[in-house]
């Protein structure tokens, strides 16, 4: 269904809201099954193994998995003369014997991870159905994509490996997160995570001078690590994120603690020259207090991105503003690093509002979906028009 301009795109978005909320019960069965297949990263299996049985019961083309445990398939296009990409992450943050229940009430759903990301992949494996069922035939391939070996060490293995060695060029993707609605992402910040663990051996002269545990030892770390001078342009930050060591007791001197945090800068030079204070500070510690003290750093992402002003962008505000959506335009630290690696406009969109994200009781609300897929499909006929291409 090509449309003629822009305006007569926007025009027709509003009226898909209606029919993809008599729709949704489709996205919620997938997200309940999807939901509850646990996923922590590198142990996606199980929920490539769901998407593959979706994607074939649809008859989509080419459906395949990789060495990455990546999987995907083709929605062929009228002409199939460009390729979308649209991706979601198929890991979670949570281990797979933790509760992954997933309860629904008439406004609300409930359940480890269904925001991040299990709707997002519910949606993406609703997609070909969704179109189908509103009559929408795009130009373009469209391939539907869920990602592994996202999160954390991940580092966005699956998502680089298939841009490494797809032999489908890629012209534009998006990557879809359930939350948050209005999230507009283009760019992306640098960053680079890192765990600096303190280990007491068993062995360790505790009759020596001045004798600390490990908890100490990372304490004078951590205030070290405070004391470095950051920049204020470019904006820069050192975000410590959670420590944890010690024993259960309360007199037992601790063996073990360890600090993760994550360096994120709008300048790559700038993230590598803290790396290396930080492990300066980690060497000087260790050999002053005869511990074993060691930083290990992963998870790095290259500043980089599109424009405000790229059509891209331009327009998927515009979209937004069509359906009342409100943007709220931030970079982004997940997938999107990857396209900006391969120097592909891409962008990611979230789908709907949310509460108690990376917490076991992550709960979503369903009202907002419809809007948020009708947004999605808006973004991927304007792709697929030439509405977003810079040379239009």
């Amino acid at each position: 269904m090509p449309f003629a301009t822009f305006d007569e795109l926007i025009a027709f978005l509003p009226q898909l809201e209606s029919p993809l909320h008599e729709m949704q019960d489709i996205i919620l069965a997938n997200l309940v099954a999807i939901g509850e297949i646990p996923a922590p990263t590198f142990e996606e299996r199980k929920r490539v193994e769901f998407l593959q049985e979706r994607f074939t019961d649809i008859e989509m083309l080419d459906c395949s998995t990789d060495e990455m445990e990546n999987v995907y398939a083709i929605l062929p296009g009228e002409t199939g003369e460009k390729h979308l990409l649209v991706t979601a992450h198929l890991d979670t943050i949570f281990p797979d014997d933790d509760d992954h229940t997933i309860t629904m009430s008439a406004d609300e759903v409930t359940g480890t991870a269904v925001a991040d990301n299990s709707l997002g992949i519910a949606v993406m494996a609703s997609l070909p159905y969704l179109l189908r069922r509103l009559n929408l035939r795009l130009q373009s391939n469209v391939i539907l994509m869920g990602a592994a070996r996202t999160l954390g060490r991940g580092n966005l293995a699956g998502l680089r490996f298939f841009l490494e060695n797809s032999r489908m060029p890629i012209q534009a993707g998006i990557a879809v997160e359930g939350i948050e609605l209005g999230r507009l992402s283009y760019s992306s910040v640098g960053m680079l995570r890192g765990e600096i663990t303190c280990l007491v051996p068993d062995d360790y002269d505790w009759t020596r001078f001045d004798t600390t545990g490990a908890i100490t030892n990372l304490n004078e770390v951590i205030n070290q690590i405070l004391a470095l001078p950051l920049p204020r342009q470019p904006r820069t930050s050192v975000v410590l994120g959670s420590i944890e060591g010690g024993e259960q007791a309360y007199g037992k001197i601790a063996k073990f603690a360890q600090l993760r945090f994550e360096i994120r800068s709008e300048s790559a030079d700038v993230v590598e020259s803290i790396r290396e204070e930080i492990q300066e500070i980690v060497m000087e510690q260790a050999a002053k207090t005869n511990k074993t003290i060691t930083a290990e750093f992963f998870g790095k992402r290259t500043p980089g991105g599109l424009a405000i002003s790229h059509p891209l962008c331009r327009q998927t505000r515009r979209i937004m503003e069509a359906l009342s959506i409100e943007p709220h335009i931030s970079p982004s630290l997940s997938g999107l690093s990857a396209f900006i690696d391969r120097k592909i406009p891409a962008i990611t969109l979230g789908i709907t509002k949310g509460q108690r994200t990376k917490d076991p009781e992550e709960t979503i609300l369903i009202a907002p979906i419809a809007k948020g897929v009708a947004q999605l499909i808006g973004v991927l006929l304007a792709i697929d028009g030439g509405f977003c291409d810079e040379t239009r």
